[in-house]
């Protein structure tokens, strides 16, 4: 599965729970307001850091246009909405489908 960050860690605790749950190898992509998780230099990077061990994180860059931001974690992967699009794809195939 998927897991999808849209709100600002800063203001959510919606992170947290994701990454406390989300079973290893899951994928987690931050877009929207969840963008800011991917910069450097918060109180948020050790955490990232950390779940880049057992997940990868994508952030859509769009979203880090939008809101100015550059500077961001290494191992965090930029992508577009076409890539966005194949990771929902890949990781939410409904068994009944």
């Amino acid at each position: 599965m998927l897991y999808t960050i849209n709100k600002s860690p800063f203001l959510s605790g919606n992170l947290a729970s994701c990454l406390r749950f989300a079973p290893p190898g899951s994928p987690i992509m931050l877009y929207e307001d969840g963008v800011c998780a991917a910069t450097t230099g918060t109180r948020i990077e050790a955490l990232i850091r950390e779940a880049l061990a057992d997940h990868a994180i994508y952030v859509l860059e769009a979203d880090l246009q939008a809101r100015g931001l550059n500077r961001l974690i290494e191992g965090v992967q930029v992508v577009g909405y076409d890539v966005f699009v194949d990771l929902v794809a890949e990781h939410n195939i409904l068994p009944w489908l």
